[in-house]
């Protein structure tokens, strides 16, 4: 048989489409409208405490020493801890995530966790977490990526090495990776251009802006197994990168997905769940 003389069988159907054109109950609509859904913050059970964090104040610091004995001695108070609880790791990457979950040595922007507080209570916790004295020695810091890219710029972390066109070198620097694209003449397009408009433009910082919190339960229990109750769209991804940071199996953790009330991609990796397993 050659190509000219195959003629595909297709075959139109009269049939309606059973979802598509029409307007399909939303499984969940019942739950969400009567109020018997539950959020990640709806989350209750026997024996709950609740968790506070302490964050960094400062864009770029070294953290001298963290003194949480006040922290601790305070009547209500389950659990303090601080990035020293983490796992260690030859792997730098890995370390990266892990200080970036509770810093290590350096606090790298405004509000990085520096150490969290599990209590009988919220407000408990939370004046536990103002009981923590944290010394810091401010570093210099810049407040723009430009800025961040000179030669001269403060180093964020001391050991990364820039990777250039696919290449590693011995280059410190705030530059992770840098690679080019290119398509084409790009002097002759300009050449050939009528009109070229160059401009240098600023926005500020964004987020997905959805409307509920980012909480989570966990339950470390005492054979091991992990728990985690947190509204996500990314179950697995959530369950990879706490056991990642925590340096344990993904076998030992289950993730429950609460109902989400947005996450436009922003729910998908860990923040406080590594933190929350930890004072568990």
């Amino acid at each position: 048989m050659t190509a000219t003389d195959y003629e595909p069988n297709i075959v139109l159907s009269t049939k309606e489409y059973e979802v598509i054109g029409t307007r399909p109950i939303r499984p969940d609509g019942a739950d969400k409208v009567t109020g018997r859904a539950l959020y990640g913050a709806d989350f209750q059970s026997s024996g709950l405490l609740h968790g506070k964090t302490l964050r960094s104040p400062h864009p770029h610091a070294r953290i001298r020493s963290i003194d949480t004995s006040k922290a601790e001695a305070l009547d209500g108070v389950h659990a303090v801890i601080t990035g020293g609880d983490l796992p260690g790791s030859d792997d730098a990457s890995l370390r990266r995530r892990r200080n970036n979950i509770l810093a290590g040595d350096k606090v790298l922007y405004v509000g990085h966790a520096v150490a969290a507080v599990a209590a009988v209570s919220p407000h408990i916790a939370e004046e536990a977490v103002n009981l923590i004295e944290v010394d810091y020695e401010v570093l210099p810091s810049v407040l723009t990526a430009p800025e961040a890219m000179k030669d001269d710029s403060p180093l964020l972390h001391d050991d990364l090495k820039t990777a250039s066109l696919g290449e590693a070198t011995d280059k410190s620097s705030n530059v992770a990776d840098y690679n080019q694209y290119k398509l084409g003449d790009i002097d002759k397009g300009f050449a050939d251009a009528d009109v070229v408009v160059e401009g240098e433009y600023n926005s500020q910082t964004i987020h997905q802006g959805y409307v509920e919190p980012h909480p989570c339960t966990v339950l470390w229990n005492q054979d091991g197994r992990i728990t985690v109750w947190v509204s996500t769209q990314g179950a697995f991804a959530i369950r990879n990168g706490t056991a990642d940071v925590l340096g344990v199996p993904v076998s030992q953790i289950r993730v429950v997905p609460m109902e989400i009330g947005g996450g436009f991609g922003g729910k998908t990796v860990v923040y406080m769940e590594p933190v929350a397993a930890l004072l568990s």
